[in-house]
């Protein structure tokens, strides 16, 4: 209530509630009302201005428990902020940012930077899964959508490349979207367990809480990721699932009365999804420094908190939205206006799934188009390889079903597809690095080795320094295959004990 008056001796604006319908309220008496401002009823609930009307406002009420018919509403003069800050490192806040003390505030609805403050993607994230950093390279500030059927290993996946990323010191944000408790809580109990918690920030929304808060959840995420990101420090963030997002926000379209579109989705859906997916990229951010200035942030405009702006730095957030398909179907509405909007997807297989495959990526289908210019010479040649090989491998399968006899050439076409497909399964909690995913696959190239227990060679690698150093000078010197293969035999790094 106290609230509620300061506002309103602020803007001198009184509204009242005319319709309740859900979460939607139809507000008369408020003039000067702005799309995406906040406004605040009388017993202190929150709503937010969703659209004008002639003699009426659209205003989104952010609580479950609704208001009442003929309640006062009053104007903020602003747009909805939520704190972010350091703390909010290994806590799980609600969609709203609610959970966590903040430094400072930030808007939840921005316009997405220009290219003016972006940089060229060169740098490459290591999601910690061979198939993808050998096969669909990501880079630090793509984005790229993770498709597949439901309960195929989606969240496996996005889950394992956060703890890679988390172990590398990489700040994750993991924006839950309308999930049911149980998974919120396995997700919580996985990062907590490995330890990945602790450069972690969960934004979550259930499916118990108002369409509002489900529909601003990835908004507030972007939000604390941005934060970071202009601290210098670069970002992973996972939107899981951006097909529920699109479902939610469909029934607030409807129950808001718009004039529905395509399979009842509103006509600014694109919109919507592409104003949020456009703020992920590789950023020019400040390094602040407390002596020197040079000048206002090139992203933000404005200097740092602390004060002064030293000399332009690069930190990028890197976006994997999670999208549904419905029997592998990749031609849906959502899946399509998402995947022009991303820089490639990695498609998971049913198929591939029920056939016992982890991940069960597809990589013919799969597509990146920024990741390629990340990696080394050798990974991409070596990557291209693994292609060659693995296509052969399904084209002598499709012979071996009909029964046909097999010459020595097509016995070794499918046993070092074999091998690859060992080397490319992965318990969910281990992450290999990538050069030990480089050696690994040019020693099952060479049929040195059979791919299998690659975590074990991970183990070595992470407890002997000696080990990682050597792996690391015969990548980097390394200019064909055969020369890393060459020392691969030399070092006899798969026998050592």
């Amino acid at each position: 209530m106290n609230d509620f008056n300061k506002y309103l001796n602020e803007t001198g604006e009184t509204g009242f509630v005319e319709e309740m319908t859900q979460s939607i309220a139809q507000v008369s008496g408020l003039p000067g009302a702005k799309l995406s401002e906040l406004v605040v009823f009388e017993e202190g609930e929150m709503g937010q201005v969703m659209g004008l009307g002639q003699d009426r406002v659209e205003v989104l009420v952010l609580v479950r428990s609704g208001v009442k018919v003929g309640a006062r509403v009053v104007r903020t003069g602003g747009p909805l902020r939520i704190a972010v800050g350091e703390a909010m490192l290994g806590k799980i806040v609600d969609g709203l940012g609610r959970g966590a003390e903040g430094e400072e505030t930030r808007m939840v609805d921005v316009t997405p930077s220009g290219i003016s403050a972006r940089k060229k993607i060169s740098r490459p994230l290591e999601t910690g899964i061979a198939l993808v950093d050998l096969l669909v390279p990501l880079g630090r500030g793509q984005r790229e959508l993770v498709m597949g059927d439901r309960k195929i290993g989606k969240t496996n996946f996005v889950l394992q490349a956060i703890l890679a990323q988390s172990r590398l010191g990489t700040v994750c944000v993991y924006a839950a979207i309308g999930k049911k408790n149980t998974e919120i809580m396995q997700a919580e109990s996985f990062f907590n367990k490995t330890g990945a918690i602790k450069n972690l920030v969960i934004v979550a929304s259930s499916s118990h809480d108002t369409v509002g808060e489900i529909w601003l959840t990835p908004y507030t995420a972007m939000t604390v990721a941005e934060y970071f990101r202009d601290q210098g420090r670069d970002v992973l963030l996972v939107l899981d699932d951006m097909t529920a997002h699109a479902k939610f926000y469909r029934e607030l379209s409807l129950t808001a009365r718009r004039f529905p579109g395509r399979e009842s989705y509103p006509g600014d859906i694109f919109y919507v999804h592409s104003k949020l997916l456009e703020r992920a990229g590789c950023f020019l951010v400040p390094n602040t420094s407390p002596s020197v200035a040079t000048g206002p942030s090139p992203v933000t405009g404005e200097g740092n908190a602390r004060g002064e702006v030293s000399q332009v730095g690069e930190a990028a957030i890197t976006c994997l939205p999670v999208v549904d398909t419905v029997q592998g179907d990749m031609t849906g509405y959502i899946q399509t206006n998402l995947m022009s909007m991303t820089d490639g997807h990695i498609f998971f297989d049913s198929d591939l799934y029920f056939a016992g495959r982890r991940p069960a990526i597809n990589p013919f289908v799969s597509v990146t188009r920024v990741g390629y210019q990340t990696q080394s010479h050798i990974r991409r040649a070596l990557g291209r390889e693994i292609v060659k090989r693995l296509n052969d491998y399904e084209k002598t399968q499709s012979f071996v079903r009909f029964g046909a006899e097999l010459g020595d050439a097509a016995r070794q076409v499918l046993t070092i597809g074999e091998h690859f497909l060992k080397l490319f399964n992965q318990p969910m909690q281990v992450t290999m690095a990538q050069d030990v995913q480089t050696v690994a696959a040019a020693m099952v190239l060479a049929g040195l080795w059979d791919g299998s227990e690659a975590e074990v060679l991970q183990e070595r690698y992470d407890k002997d320094e000696v080990l990682r150093r050597e792996m690391k000078e015969a990548v980097d010197k390394a200019a064909t295959t055969e020369q890393l293969i060459a020392a691969g035999r030399e070092k006899q790094w798969l026998t050592k004990s």
